[in-house]
């Protein structure tokens, strides 16, 4: 019987499991380590630090299923999903990873016992490649293996050199690739073989061996690994497509399920299937891209991931359109995603209602965007076949997608099958990639590799010393009270020294330590490192600022010596500053119970996106597509002030992660967005069940102890995403005073009591609205007098009626007004006024309809005046207006209407 995809996924994990290697969960989409990558791209980001030496694991085998997607900078995949029966954007990679542990000598049986006994394929459909330069590999092959010289070829950097990115780890590489047979060769040479690498279809790279032995700079140079390792990759959905013998991924098990429920919506034929096939494709792989990226925490938008998102979800709807929906359709596709999914990967599940909601919204978006797009691609078309051209300009391409938001291939293809027009795609390329200069591309940042292997060369002394344990330093925030420690490093402007003094900046490493590292949207501790008093002597001070985990096993407490002098070695006293840690605690354990009534009032789909908790303020950020209505805001604030009062109990405990897995997905118990959660995880409790989060954080031990929750804002954090900001404890009872206190002035004010000062001051604003609108007529009584008196002024030039005059009105739209009077009362003239709004110039200009045929235009004639007072403007030929900086130059600048007029007319 045909394995399944989950069984194939399954079998590789077990087997490595079976020979010492430690399954680890796959990370993210978004590569919390890594700031070069947009998206983790491949098995090993997770553990680039630990070939680079800066992270140290309980383990030096692992193996893993880790979501991927390529679809940005060098690992660009886009354009070929959906004409390749191959190409994906997102993928799964399957990997076993030696950190420091085996070689080529395992790694090369490892896949060879994988590949024929696990999945039962063929020695006789496989062949090798090693680089060029390997002769270890070659001969492990060859000689250790017992493979045929002629199925093993020694090939170039092109492909068996691998690097992630253009820093990070880097080596020579062994594929092991698949022979369809000779009926799938599409290259027609009587030659093919995988040494000519010319992508013919026959030949099916399945797995790839990367010895990792380097770590490539910026400029080029290459320096050997701490210690040589191990990181392989083999697609899931290519062995996938071996073992159930389909030459197309998409015919197998991972996708015909999700192309098969798109055909029921679309109530096609498998005629009509085919006729869409590119569309089906596109549709089941962006599907599961999108679904995934929601999942793990990326919203929709216009930079860095979110614009990828939008690009995915848009290119998707685009297809959708052309295989026949006419409305959104991609939520029921990501429905379909994760139940056939859900179950490896429980935080689709968990998220299911926000990942549909975020979906349908930017689906709607894109509708709209559409439209307007095939208007603005209709009208763009018009223009070019004016000209005599059947090409849209690079240029034009980019700004419809910069702009509008419409992808280049959907332009090229209305362009081609709708116009017959070409789309210019290296004038495209130029554009992008000016865009790209200007926006910093797809880069988000930089590693700094070199300072981090510092703290990393640190721990490794400190560990060789004795002096920290292979977890490093000891770690524990959840303990009050000062705790004895030891110095163990003190480091100066990124350098170890011996001795810290009195004035200087620095960072102290302790064996131990209660400070907690910024986390989970929690700030990091500050407080006191103390010399211990003895016998009543004065001892040295740090002021803790700040706290740094720049490497796994190190914590640095940055601050400033107050006092005295100590060096590595001196006993020291760790103390948190209390009340500002208590003012956390009451933060963080309120947005527990926010998070947990924002679900309760809103819906169930609401799910944590983000935070901030500080001492001062709490910020939480959540899915939800609209804003909050302040009747459910002030429910929410009600109920989250209910439960404080309720005094529950705060508890938390350690539990193992794979214990929890089910509910997690059922959202019995919260998880974080993107977050990586170890073996074992720690739970906060409050109450009986009432919430139930996995949290690292700092919190009260009973709700009472919060005092009480205020909320002081409500707004959007992005597509989909809402924020709130609150206050709790001290700042909620202080701003609480402050407003009562501004309640009770106004009211004194106003002569009335607190409670009637909304109907009060509702009164003085009507009747102030009134007395506007009075004045308003006032002033336009005065302004129609004065006119009548300033129809004495009109004069002519070359037997044109002219009027140009400063004149005093309350705002742009009486002047705007008066100068209508003018146009009318004259029937033929030219009329210019300004006056000063704002403590600025403007002025605005008419012209009537047979002065334009004589050559007159009030844009052009706008624009002149207005560089008098160092301004600019323009508009139409009967009216526009403009605007200046030099009020002391109006004068001047309207006494140029007459000479401009003369000049212009005909």
């Amino acid at each position: 019987m045909t394995m399944t995809s989950a069984q194939i996924r399954q079998a590789f994990l077990d087997y490595f499991a079976d020979n010492g290697h430690t399954i680890v969960p796959s990370s993210s989409l978004v590569p919390h380590n890594d700031p070069t990558l947009l998206f983790t791209n491949a098995g090993m980001v997770q553990f680039k630090d630990s070939f680079l030496g800066l992270e140290k694991r309980a383990y030096n085998r692992a193996a893993t299923a880790q979501k991927c997607m390529r679809v940005a900078g060098k690992h660009n995949d886009l354009e070929n999903v959906g004409p390749s029966p191959r190409h994906h954007t997102f993928f799964e990679m399957l990997g076993n990873f030696s950190l420091g542990d085996y070689f080529k000598d395992d790694a090369i049986r490892f896949a060879y016992e994988c590949i024929t006994r696990v999945y039962g394929i063929s020695p006789d459909r496989l062949y090798y490649t090693v680089h060029t330069s390997d002769d270890e590999a070659y001969n492990l092959w060859t000689e250790t293996m017992g493979i045929d010289p002629r199925r093993v070829y020694r090939m170039g950097d092109a492909t068996n050199f691998w690097q992630m990115a253009d820093v990070g780890p880097c080596g020579p590489t062994s594929e092991l690739h698949y022979d369809w047979g000779e009926a799938a060769c599409t290259c027609g040479d009587p030659n093919c073989s995988v040494l000519i690498d010319n992508g013919c279809e026959r030949w099916l790279e399945i797995w790839n061996l990367v010895f990792m032995q380097f770590n490539q700079r910026e400029d080029g140079s290459r320096i050997p690994l701490p210690k040589p390792g191990v990181d392989t990759g083999m697609g899931l959905e290519r062995i996938i497509s071996v073992v159930q013998d389909k030459q197309s991924n998409y015919e197998t098990d991972l996708f015909m399920p999700i192309i098969n429920h798109v055909q029921a919506l679309l109530g096609h034929t498998d005629t009509q299937l085919e006729e869409h096939l590119i569309a089906y494709r596109v549709i089941a792989d962006h599907g599961r891209a999108i679904t995934f990226m929601i999942g793990d925490g990326v919203m929709p938008g216009n930079e860095g991931r979110a614009s990828v998102l939008r690009l995915i979800l848009r290119r998707a709807a685009r297809y959708g359109r052309l295989a026949g929906f006419d409305g959104p359709f991609l939520a029921k596709v990501a429905d379909k995603v994760i139940d056939e999914m859900g179950d490896h990967y429980i935080e689709l599940k968990a998220r299911r209602q926000f990942i549909l909601n975020v979906i349908t919204q930017e689906e709607e978006r894109f509708l709209k965007t559409f439209i307007n797009g095939l208007d603005l691609i209709a009208d763009l078309v018009a223009k070019l076949k004016t000209a005599g051209k059947t090409q849209i300009p690079g240029a034009e391409v980019f700004k419809l997608y910069a702009t509008y938001g419409f992808p280049k291939d959907l332009t090229r293809v209305i362009a081609a099958e709708e116009y017959g027009f070409s789309v210019d795609e290296a004038g495209y390329q130029t554009a992008f990639e000016e865009h790209a200069k200007i926006s910093g591309g797809s880069k988000i940042g930089e590693i700094a590799v070199d300072t981090l292997q510092v703290y990393a060369d640190l721990f490794d002394r400190l560990k060789s010393s004795g002096q920290l344990s292979d977890s490093g330093v000891a770690y524990n925030p959840y303990d009050d009270s000062p705790t004895p420690a030891t110095v163990v490093a003190i480091l100066r402007d990124g350098e170890s020294v011996d001795s810290a003094e009195e004035g200087q900046k620095i960072e102290v490493v302790l064996n131990k330590t209660p400070f907690y590292v910024e986390s989970g949207g929690q700030v990091s501790d500050t407080g006191q490192i103390t010399a211990v008093a003895a016998n009543g002597a004065a001892g040295w001070a740090v002021d803790v600022s700040e706290v740094l985990r720049p490497v796994n096993g190190i914590i640095a407490h940055a601050g400033i010596v107050t006092a005295g002098r100590f060096r590595v070695g001196d006993p020291a006293l760790a103390m948190v500053d209390s009340d500002r840690r208590w003012n956390i605690k009451r933060n963080h354990t309120a947005t527990h119970i926010l998070h947990r009534e924002l679900r309760r009032t809103l819906g169930q789909h609401v799910a944590q996106a983000g935070s901030l908790v500080a001492p001062d303020r709490l910020r939480f950020d959540f899915s939800h597509p609209n804003s909050v209505d302040p009747a459910e805001l002030a429910q929410i604030e009600t109920a989250v002030n209910r439960i404080i009062l309720a005094d529950k109990a705060v508890s938390a405990g350690q539990k193992n992660y794979d214990e929890l897995k089910q509910a997690i997905s059922s959202g019995e118990i919260m998880a974080l967005f993107g977050e990586k959660y170890g073996d074992v995880v720690r739970v906060v409790q409050i109450g009986d069940g009432y919430s139930r989060e996995l949290c690292g954080g700092t919190h009260v031990d009973r709700t009472s102890q919060i005092g009480g929750l205020y909320i002081t804002s409500e707004g959007s954090a992005a597509a989909g995403v809402r924020r709130i900001e609150a206050v709790t404890g001290e700042a909620a009872q202080a701003l609480i005073q402050r407003r009562l206190h501004t309640l009770d002035q106004t009211a004194a004010a106003l002569k009335v009591k607190p409670e009637e000062v909304h109907d009060r001051t509702t009164a003085l604003l009507n009747q102030l609205q009134s007395s506007e609108k009075q004045i308003k007529e006032l002033q336009r009584r005065l302004a129609r007098a004065e006119f009548t008196h300033m129809l004495s002024q009109v004069h002519t030039v070359k037997d044109i009626n002219v009027v140009s005059l400063k004149v005093d009105v309350p705002d742009v739209a009486m002047l705007r007004e008066m100068s209508d009077w003018f146009r009318d009362k004259l029937g033929s003239a030219v009329v210019v006024l300004g006056a000063v709004s704002d403590d600025k110039p403007v002025i605005i200009a008419t012209v009537t309809d047979d002065l334009i045929k004589r050559g007159l235009h009030a844009g052009k004639l706008v624009k002149a005046v207005a560089a008098v007072v160092g301004g600019g403007g323009g508009g139409r030929p009967n009216m526009a207006q403009a605007g200046g900086r030099d009020v002391s130059r109006l004068d001047q600048a309207l006494a140029q209407v007459d000479s401009l007029v003369a000049e212009s007319v005909s």
